[in-house]
């Protein structure tokens, strides 16, 4: 099959699978101008990507790629929150929260990229525009399937209390928030370190001691939080809210997060007796509580 026509045909899958869940979502939610709020946030995400697609392409860069999505979270809570008028505690807690996480990372991702110069994940596509254009839908439907525990409290019709399991959801992202934040800022200073000559090839202290990927445990952790905020007004088809932390996992730990920076490290280093030792004692995910004095000095050791 021609490339083109398999970019073309997997853009159109995208965006039914989007159109499924928006209108999943869209059961008691609330409505503007007859649509509803739900589904007008699942045309917004598409489309920032698509207006975003055309200067990218034109310029042949991704600098601006995780910065668009960051934008595109903020831009789709400020939707929900403007035509849903939801002013609830509950509604208001969460658009801070995902608010606050997207300006954090999408500030990092983007001072990192203004570092690296480059993202190598984008070498191949971007002379080709329709494989180009899929990276960016596929980032429309990643931010919808993210927030729709989000938007789902944002939208909905129907408001209650917070009520324990809301604290304890806003507990799990703090938790997970303050992982995700200082496992990104551990591995950038430890990156600048590095390119002076003053610690080894890769990372084995701080939280990267307990878990070879903290910052994505953190990130799980945080969109649960969400999610279990989410769960007291979700009823009907809104329950395909809880897509949004089993997708997180599933992209997270199949297929852009875990699988490929363990197949890159071991590309780099899978000679290399202590970064052998490094992954027999670290787990690849959920962190292990202890490190070891062994621990600690057998993976340290060049």
């Amino acid at each position: 099959m021609n490339p083109s026509l398999k970019s073309f045909i997997a853009i159109a899958v995208v965006i039914g699978i989007g159109a499924l869940v928006a209108w999943a979502g869209s059961d008691n939610s609330l409505t503007y101008q007859d649509i509803s709020v739900f589904w007008w946030c699942g045309i917004l995400a598409f489309a920032i990507q698509w207006l975003a697609f055309v200067p990218a392409y034109l310029k042949q860069t991704e600098h601006f790629y995780d910065l668009v999505g960051s934008c595109t979270y903020l831009s789709v809570v400020g939707l929900a929150l403007w035509l849903g008028g939801n002013q609830d505690p509950r509604s208001l807690i969460v658009a801070v929260l995902v608010a606050v996480w997207a300006v954090r990372l999408g500030s990092f991702l983007f001072l990192r990229i203004s570092q690296d110069g480059k993202d190598d994940r984008f070498d191949k596509i971007k002379p080709k525009p329709w494989r180009f254009l899929f990276a960016w839908t596929l980032q429309g439907l990643w931010v919808f399937f993210t927030l729709a525990a989000a938007l789902v409290v944002l939208t909905s019709q129907q408001t209650k209390p917070l009520a324990l399991i809301g604290y304890v959801g806003i507990a799990l992202w703090l938790i997970g928030f303050a992982m995700e934040a200082v496992a990104d800022r551990q591995k950038r200073v430890f990156r600048a370190a590095r390119a002076r000559g003053e610690t080894g090839p890769f990372i084995t202290t701080g939280l990267w001691a307990h878990s070879r990927h903290p910052n994505y445990f953190g990130e799980i952790v945080l969109w649960l939080g969400i999610a279990l905020i989410a769960v007291p007004v979700m009823q009907g088809w809104q329950w395909v809210g809880l897509v949004s932390p089993l997708f997180v996992i599933a992209l997270l730990t199949r297929v852009s997060g875990v699988p490929m920076l363990e197949k890159k490290s071991d590309a780099q280093w899978g000679d290399d007796p202590s970064y052998v030792a490094y992954k027999q004692q670290t787990p690849v995910l959920i962190p292990k509580l202890f490190v070891t004095k062994a621990d600690s000095s057998s993976a340290q050791a060049r």
